[in-house]
């Protein structure tokens, strides 16, 4: 199982090669640690103050209102879990993988384990058919083949809705990544799957400890319905507008094509930058997976000037078309499946 995300190796001649030239020459590959310092410390003080709270606001409905900051938090924390992954933070695997964990399996409850391996191969092959477990058929299917090889009168009628359930079902995202990082710690597909296991347990117990101490049944319920659903459609949100209903490659192109005709990068200002934590820049992140998060916005001109340079096409769009966009290719996919 690979446990990291490289850069890219570059052929001396390529087109990627002369681009990974320009954008070491800005300096744009160089840590930040000063902006990760100020990140984490942030990110940290957020889930601290989010169960601060929760305790100081006791047996209350007003605690609904914490459930819904601690969605926002625990999808920063992700977000920042990402970043690690990537080695944008730290140089080597090793404090990766240990901050990794415990922002993945402590703070959030999900295996870094299980994620690294899904995104490895998702940063090797976007959108391939075969080889990204992204577009791979579940609940959801993001190809026409996909959707004809539906099987049951359910599966069947989920494809034909799909574009309109999209957003009710990221209210199970959450759940979903801790039930298939279960599985893997289970299989073994996980590496130190008894350190991450434990740490996945010490979250579990800690969070119904804190639910079972503070509130009633009821209420424990209803934070656990809102913290969650919320926490899936918000990182959900972040990951949907990068590549859906964008081109599905064959395997035979080089490697920038494959990575920037793949991905589709979202307008936005700071806030944009800080709600997607630098996923907007979805271009540059896959030609640059190791690219420090706030490099991103300065790389973005020059890779959008490239391709241009180039005649590769480079897509851009604003927030709420991206949506659209992915909304309506499931619709389409499913068309078959409709009278």
């Amino acid at each position: 199982m690979t446990t990291t995300i490289e850069r890219p190796a570059t052929t001396a001649g390529s087109d990627f090669a002369v681009l990974a030239r320009r954008i070491g020459r800005a300096g744009l590959l160089d840590r930040k640690p000063g902006y990760y310092a100020v990140r984490l410390s942030v990110v940290g003080l957020m889930l601290i103050g989010g169960w601060t709270a929760f305790f100081l606001v006791g047996a209350s409905w007003w605690t609904l209102a914490v459930a819904a900051f601690l969605a926002v938090t625990f999808a920063q924390v992700a977000l920042v879990a990402h970043d690690l992954a990537h080695r944008q933070v730290f140089r080597t695997a090793g404090p990766s993988a240990r901050a990794g964990r415990i922002a993945g399996n402590l703070a959030v409850g999900m295996s870094y384990g299980y994620w690294m391996d899904k995104h490895t191969r998702h940063h090797a092959n976007p959108n391939h058919d075969d080889l990204d477990p992204d577009v791979a058929p579940a609940v959801l299917v993001w190809s026409a083949e996909a959707a004809a090889a539906r099987r049951g009168r359910f599966d069947r009628w989920l494809t034909r809705h799909q574009a309109w359930l999209f957003f009710p079902l990221l209210t199970l995202l959450g759940l979903s990544l801790r039930k298939d990082s279960i599985k893997a710690l289970r299989t073994g597909t996980v590496k130190h799957r008894a350190l991450e296991g434990a740490l996945m347990g010490a979250h579990v117990a800690g969070y119904l400890c804190a639910l079972v101490l503070v509130l009633s049944p009821l209420q424990a319920l209803a934070f656990v319905a809102v913290h969650q659903a919320l926490f899936g459609v918000y990182l959900g949100m972040t990951f949907a507008p990068n590549h859906k209903g964008m081109p599905h490659p064959t395997g035979d192109e080089d490697f920038l094509r494959k990575q920037v005709l793949t991905s589709r990068n979202v307008r936005g200002g700071r806030l944009t930058d800080m709600a997607l934590g630098g996923l907007n820049y979805q271009i540059e992140h896959h030609l640059f997976p190791a690219m420090p998060t706030p490099n991103l916005r300065r790389a973005q001109p020059i890779v959008q000037a490239y391709c241009a340079e180039i005649g590769v096409p480079y897509e851009m769009t604003s927030l709420a078309r991206s949506y659209g966009i992915a909304l309506r290719h499931l619709h389409e996919v499913g068309a078959p499946l409709r009278p």
